[in-house]
């Protein structure tokens, strides 16, 4: 165990995005029902994830992680659920055909509901009036709902989230064991956005080309020793969500039984985020405890010192499997950031998966008030990313992407042809904007033909 360690001593340290309950007598009553409560999911997953994290170190496997940008309680349905595995499936399909190497999937999916914000208090103007009131945290903390009852952070949906994540993995175990795999056959895709007028010849003629044979993705899979063919009916998929809420995270953090120390058993994969990595805060404090392999978002403002900083905190004993740096940097940024981040880490001999997520830094407003991001900018991160590992001779083992099985109009570009006159259409995030099917599923191609070029 790490030196004064214990899933609570988080509680003396700084809590970045600390969410102030007025009821604390109803906190307590909410953390002692988490803690009675069986486990989201088992450490020999965990262990499994990790073992699968540490060859896609050696450049050996691939991660491809992605699902909302903050779930919603009322978004607990078999079709919303079934959408968002389908594209995680065929994206990952296109990969394992471009790419060559097994794919693991990792869902943002059953405990993706807090939100870190940049303002704790939100205002409007309501009736003439000024109008201000806590933001909206996500739907382990309070209500999306502009009023003053649904934005009061309320204890009790920490026990709602809880059982809203059971139901939605018991659905995907589910399926997962019935067979819904047979899904990654391409007649039951979309592809309409082939014909699109703004993809290229070239582009077209490149996607089509994969598309007649990713029939054969399984196949390669099979060739590379992932498993049979057969056993694929049966996919293997993990879990992650940025651990936001520490109340939350400790209340299921427990020994299990012929293993040492302590796992947080509400997802596979937890990550700190950009504004919770501080070293002497309270995130890296729980998260250098815990046995999970841990994400680390990494933005504009890190230096390689830094990083290497909290990696000697978090995986001091340099464990392979155990750290995935996510870097999330914007468009035109990689190029002068990265290089250094990468050369630091690599001199130091640090064991990590490095991860794109080309999503975060490329935020944008349009002029009327409407966030959104564009398809172009995400597909220029990415491929600067690309670049700059090569240039430095290191791996680009995994993505990371905010996106939704369904037809929304939040993201502009890609060959679906979305503008900002298309985003007041079918705009369903409360939060930040996600690719949606189509997008989704051209960035699988295009990055699969970006590992190739």
């Amino acid at each position: 165990m790490p030196s004064g360690w214990t899933p609570e001593s988080w509680k003396a340290k700084l809590e970045a995005q600390q969410v102030v309950y007025r009821d604390r007598e109803a906190v307590d009553r909410a953390c002692a029902k988490l803690c009675s409560l069986p486990p989201l999911v088992t450490s020999w997953e965990i262990e499994r994830l990790k073992k699968e994290i540490a060859e896609a170190q050696e450049g050996k496997r691939f991660i491809l992680q992605g699902g909302d940008c903050a779930e919603t309680l009322a978004d607990c349905r078999p079709e919303v659920i079934t959408n968002k595995l389908k594209i995680l499936l065929q994206m990952s399909l296109v990969l394992i055909h471009g790419l060559q190497k097994p794919v693991t999937r990792i869902g943002r999916i059953s405990g993706q509901y807090a939100k870190p914000r940049s303002n704790a208090v939100e205002s409007r103007e309501i009736d003439g009036q000024a109008v201000e009131l806590p933001s909206y945290f996500g739907d382990l903390v309070n209500e999306s709902d502009f009023s003053p009852l649904s934005r009061e952070p309320n204890p009790h949906l920490m026990v709602r989230a809880y059982q809203h994540a059971a139901m939605t993995l018991n659905f995907i175990r589910s399926l997962a064991e019935g067979g819904f795999a047979d899904l990654h056959h391409p007649e039951y895709w979309d592809l309409s956005f082939f014909q699109h007028a703004s993809l290229s010849e070239q582009r077209r003629a490149d996607y089509a080309r994969m598309s007649q044979t990713l029939s054969d993705g399984l196949r390669f899979m099979e060739a590379l020793g992932e498993r049979t063919v057969e056993d694929m009916t049966r996919v293997e998929f993990f879990t992650s969500h940025e651990g936001l809420n520490l109340l939350y995270e400790s209340a299921q953090t427990r020994r299990v039984p012929r293993r040492e120390g302590y796992y947080n058993l509400t997802t596979h994969l937890p990550w700190i985020g950009e504004r919770t990595r501080a070293l002497d805060g309270a995130h890296v404090e729980f998260f250098r405890g815990i046995a999970n392999p841990v994400g680390i978002k990494i933005g504009p403002t890190a230096t390689g010192e830094h990083v290497l900083q909290l990696l000697d905190v978090l995986n001091p004993a340099n464990e392979p499997g155990r750290i995935v740096l996510i870097s999330r940097l914007g468009a035109g940024k990689a190029a002068a950031i990265l290089p250094e981040v990468l050369g630091r880490v690599t001199e130091a001999g640090k064991r990590v998966l490095w991860m794109c997520d080309p999503m975060h830094g490329n935020g944008t407003t349009t002029s009327t008030g409407i966030k959104t991001r564009n398809f172009d900018s995400i597909a220029t991160e990415l491929e600067e990313v690309l670049e700059c590992h090569r240039a430095a001779g290191t791996c680009l083992g995994g993505v990371h992407f905010e996106l939704t099985g369904d037809d929304v109009t939040e993201c502009v570009g890609g060959a679906a042809g979305v503008n900002e006159g298309d985003l007041s259409m079918n705009y369903a995030s409360l939060c930040d904007p996600r690719l949606n099917y189509q997008q989704a599923l051209e960035l699988a191609f295009l990055l699969a033909s970006f590992t190739k070029s």
